[in-house]
């Protein structure tokens, strides 16, 4: 990975201003993108440059690719950092900032596909003998052996959907 001496930021609020300001102390420049709702937020105000990618719907702004790459082009960016959500577990992403010649700060391509499978992740990192807390790994099965494992296991359990992610999709088990 090259220097960076441009960090284009593709997100917004807290993580965003958390990232300008470690840059700062880095003395790396800093672009911030921003949907409409976004232009007077702090992130927006902190960065050294901002542009504006689209309407409010993320769809439209933080979650289109094409404008992010073209604002860190616009900018002269040399690199990318997601932020957390958003693009950050983004592979397609990833690779199209490799494309293009901007730095992806963040774990390389691979990592990013096995994290896409929280089955396959925590199936890798215990193979490489990493803690990790017991439970049943498996994407379906019978009720009956859901239930099994989950007394197996034992109570309290923490469901978690193996392509979830933030949060998403998990649901605690009395």
């Amino acid at each position: 990975m090259k220097a960076i001496r441009k960090l284009l930021i593709a997100n917004r609020g807290e993580i965003a201003c958390r990232i300008i300001k470690s840059c700062q102390s880095m003395f790396i420049e800093t672009v911030a993108v921003f949907s409409d709702a976004d232009a007077d937020s702090l992130h927006v105000k902190l960065a050294d440059q901002a542009v504006r990618i689209g309407p409010p719907p993320s769809l439209s702004s933080y979650l289109n690719q094409a404008k992010i790459i073209e604002a860190a082009k616009v900018t002269g960016a040399d690199a990318i950092h997601p932020g957390y959500g958003f693009l950050a577990e983004n592979q397609a992403f990833a690779l199209l900032c490799e494309e293009n010649g901007l730095n992806f700060v963040g774990p390389p391509t691979p990592a990013i596909e096995v994290m896409a499978s929280k089955i396959e992740a925590r199936k890798l990192v215990a193979g490489l003998g990493v803690p990790v807390v017991p439970g049943y790994h498996s994407s379906g099965g019978s009720f009956e052996e859901i239930k099994s494992a989950a007394i197996e296991v034992g109570f309290p359990l923490l469901i978690k959907s193996s392509a979830g992610g933030g949060g998403i999709g998990m649901k605690s088990v009395e």
